[in-house]
């Protein structure tokens, strides 16, 4: 075997030296092909390194047939070159990467749980288990066998095989990735796990500092169960609790309590909004009373902060008082300006050409057909000279 990358001969290596042997552009972007590397190629559900080549920012790393390629920034000639590794981000992926292995060693030897698939985001992962369901009883029972394999404090070590010596070990696998020929990675969790994998894990489990289960979601006759570990997790808490201390101020309720006091607010502010739609109601009443009683075959009126939704009350009500008639109803709300032109059974106004008329004077979206036609305009500006043209059309 070829001189592993060292990025697999140690993980915790941040800084390297090495040299650029080949640039490129593929995809649209700048890429170079390294002596060595200690940048982790996407692969089997973890996603790639990032840092610096010679201080130009890593973009992307990908296996690729003549090498690993290290998309770039900015192109860089060949020669020395100088590596700095994400490292945040580096232990990051190790604490859910070897907390994965865990949870799928520990749900499969309790739970008789096989994991199907993984998926290492970027601020939850997720694994899917061939459980139809699982109840909140045993999630909490995973997660209690998982945190006493934390505190046991389990080496981790990866070593290679060859098919051969593959055939003889327990390993726990979901297969071999297609086309696989050669030798073959393990990892081991002492005791626990050994599993096929190429990707950058921690030396102990004691590294993983904690793993929390988030929920679960039925998939394909299977449960995904999402997770958070490590240092991950303990920023997941930190924003609950700058959360949870909002929320206190804003309700002035303690946690406990949160919950209670949010439903009381919600319940309050919906009685208000049944209160504020009984109210509209009332007063799209009164005043289709009073537009209607006004002379003329046109009734216009402008209401302030009014919804399109209350525009169309208002001319039902002031045509079903008098049919004759045709309404030009106008609103200001959220910057927008809001136009209806509408026309009762016996007025002889032509809405759909009216309608387009003044949509152009307004400088407005709108449509209709028969006798409705409504729209939204940048602004009310020309308001008057529409309600001119509209007055020019009455018969």
């Amino acid at each position: 075997m070829t001189q592993l990358p060292a990025y697999e001969r140690d993980p915790y290596l941040d800084h390297l030296e090495t040299r650029i042997l080949r640039s490129g552009e593929g995809k649209g972007r700048p890429f170079v092909i390294l002596e060595d590397t200690v940048f982790y190629p996407e692969g089997g559900g973890q996603p790639c390194d990032l840092g610096t080549v010679n201080g130009v920012a890593v973009l992307d790393v990908q296996k690729q047939a003549d090498g690993i390629w290290h998309e770039l920034a900015s192109p860089l000639a060949e020669g020395p070159a100088s590596l700095a590794l994400d490292w945040a981000r580096r232990f990051d992926h190790m604490q859910q990467h070897t907390g994965q292995h865990l949870l799928t060693a520990v749900a499969q030897d309790r739970f008789r749980w096989g994991t199907t698939a993984f998926h290492l985001g970027p601020r939850v992962c997720d694994i899917e288990l061939d459980a139809p369901a699982i109840s909140p009883g045993d999630l909490e029972r995973l997660e209690e066998a998982v945190a006493a394999e934390i505190r046991a404090r389990r080496e981790i070590s990866a070593r290679w095989v060859s098919p051969e010596a593959y055939g003889q070990e327990a390993v726990r696998s979901r297969g071999l990735p297609e086309g696989h020929t050669g030798d073959i990675r393990l990892v081991e969790i002492a005791g626990v796990d050994l599993n096929t994998c190429g990707g950058t894990h921690l030396r102990h489990t004691g590294e993983i500092e904690a793993l929390k289960l988030l929920g679960t979601e039925s998939i394909r006759g299977g449960t995904r169960l999402f997770y958070a570990a490590g240092g991950r997790m303990r920023h997941r808490l930190g924003s609950h609790e700058a959360r949870n201390a909002a929320l206190r101020t804003l309700l002035g309720a303690p946690d406990e309590d949160l919950v209670p006091a949010l439903q009381i607010r919600l319940d309050q502010l919906l009685a208000l909004e049944r209160r504020h739609r009984k109210l509209e109601e009332e007063l799209a009443e009164y005043q289709a009373a009073a537009l209607a009683a006004r002379p003329g075959p046109l009734v216009e009126a402008h209401l302030e902060g009014k919804d399109m939704a209350f525009l169309q009350k208002l001319a039902r009500g002031i045509l079903a008082a008098d049919p004759a008639k045709a309404v030009f109803l106008t609103s200001d709300q959220g910057g927008q300006g809001l136009f209806l032109l509408s026309a009762g059974e016996d007025s002889r106004l032509e809405v759909p050409v009216a309608g387009k008329a003044v949509a152009a004077l307004l400088g407005a979206k709108g449509g209709g057909s028969g006798k409705t036609f409504q729209g939204k305009a940048p602004g009310l500006s020309a308001r008057a000279e529409a309600l001119a043209c509209l007055r020019d059309q009455e018969v």
